[in-house]
């Protein structure tokens, strides 16, 4: 199974990316946030995070392997997530996927069905169930700190800010307020290494 894929950007059309790697060139899948993000780098080395799957009808004994890619491995556990909601599957996932990892997290995270369901391909009824199945599964998404939000640094691991996170939680605040409290904590302390000072960040900032 390839699960990382490392070349020269050849081509991006709609939904895939052809990357050259040696003599080989390599078409594959990407949903429309990642494609956003590949727009500047035709002609450039990339590193895409792939999953596998097999496309085509199993009874008439036509499948092809196909490869989808994203940035990071946070981007592809999330869209391995989610296609395991039932009705979903990698080729429905692929489409619905046009907003960031972080906002379609967030909107899972708080409930939001009428912004899932503006999705293609994700109706009122499957976003429903997308909700349900994965609510108390996208706190560390919907506070993603790999690419999308400001003031991210390497030292700040994906375990405190979730933590930390949880902590506003049980405290009472609500799902967009903790978020926002934490954001704000780690562009004014970007390699905080324990819960504890991003907490003591946020109350800090809260008496200020």
């Amino acid at each position: 199974m390839i699960t990382r894929i490392t070349g020269k950007l050849v081509n991006l059309s709609e939904d895939a990316a052809t990357i050259g790697a040696g003599p080989f060139e390599y078409q594959v899948l990407v949903p429309e946030f990642v494609r956003r993000q590949l727009q500047a780098s035709i002609g450039e080395e990339i590193s895409l995070r792939t999953i596998e799957f097999l496309d085509g009808n199993p009874q008439q004994g036509r499948l092809t392997p196909r490869m989808v890619g994203f940035m990071n491995d946070a981007e592809c556990e999330f869209f391995g997530i989610i296609c395991q909601v039932d009705g979903v599957g990698v080729k429905k996932a692929l489409r619905a996927m046009v907003r960031p990892v972080r906002e379609v997290a967030s909107a899972i995270e708080d409930q939001d069905a009428k912004q899932l369901a503006t999705l293609p391909g994700v109706g009122p009824a499957m976003a429903e169930r997308i909700i349900a199945k994965l609510r108390r599964k996208m706190a560390r998404f919907a506070l993603m700190i790999e690419r999308d939000m400001p003031g991210a640094a390497a030292g700040s691991k994906p375990s405190i800010v979730e933590d930390a996170y949880q902590a506003l939680l049980s405290l009472g605040h609500s799902a967009s307020e903790a978020r926002e409290k934490v954001e704000t904590a780690l562009d004014n302390l970007p390699k905080a290494k324990s819960v504890d000072e991003l907490l003591t960040e946020i109350y800090r900032r809260q008496r200020n």
